[in-house]
C-alpha cells in the first residue's frame, strides 16, 4: 500500500484531501456542538444533535487517523524527527484526554461553565492541531 502512494503522482495528494475531510468533520461538528452548549441554537434538542455530531466526529477521526497513519508510513523517520509533528501528536492525545474527561463528567447534560471551558479548550487544541499539520511541511 505504501509503495502505491509513491507510484502514482495523485495518490498522496488524494490521501491528503481525505485527511482534510476527516479534520473538517471533526472541527465542524465540534463547533456545531459547542454552539449548542453555549446556547446559540437552543431550539435544537441536545441529545439528537450530540448523537449526530459526535457520530460525524468519530467518522472524521477515523478518516484522519487512517490517512494520517498511511502518510506517516511514507516517511516515519523524517516525521519523528520533526518537532512540529511531535507537538501535533501530543495535542491530539491532549484532545483525547479532554474529550474523555468532558464525557466522563457528563458535560453535555450539565452544560455548565466547566463544560463550556472544556469545549473552548477542545476548539483551541484542534485549531493548533490543524496549524501544526500545515507547518509540518515547512520546518
Amino acid at each position: 500500500m505504501l509503495l502505491a502512494l509513491g507510484a502514482h503522482p495523485w495518490a498522496y495528494p488524494m490521501l491528503e484531501v481525505v485527511h482534510l475531510i476527516g479534520v473538517a468533520l471533526i472541527l465542524g461538528n465540534l463547533v456545531l456542538l459547542e454552539l449548542r452548549v453555549f446556547g446559540w441554537v437552543s431550539e435544537l434538542p441536545m441529545e439528537p444533535l450530540a448523537r449526530l455530531s459526535l457520530g460525524l466526529v468519530g467518522l472524521g477521526f477515523g478518516l484522519a487517523t487512517i490517512t494520517g497513519l498511511l502518510m506517516f508510513g511514507t516517511q516515519p523517520g523524517e516525521l519523528l524527527a520533526n518537532r512540529v509533528f511531535t507537538v501535533k501528536i501530543a495535542l491530539i492525545m491532549l484532545a483525547g484526554c479532554n474529550a474523555g474527561w468532558f464525557h466522563a463528567r457528563r458535560s453535555l447534560q450539565l452544560q455548565d461553565a466547566t463544560a463550556r471551558l472544556s469545549m473552548l479548550v477542545s476548539l483551541v487544541i484542534w485549531i493548533l492541531v490543524i496549524t501544526c499539520g500545515r507547518w509540518i511541511a515547512y520546518v
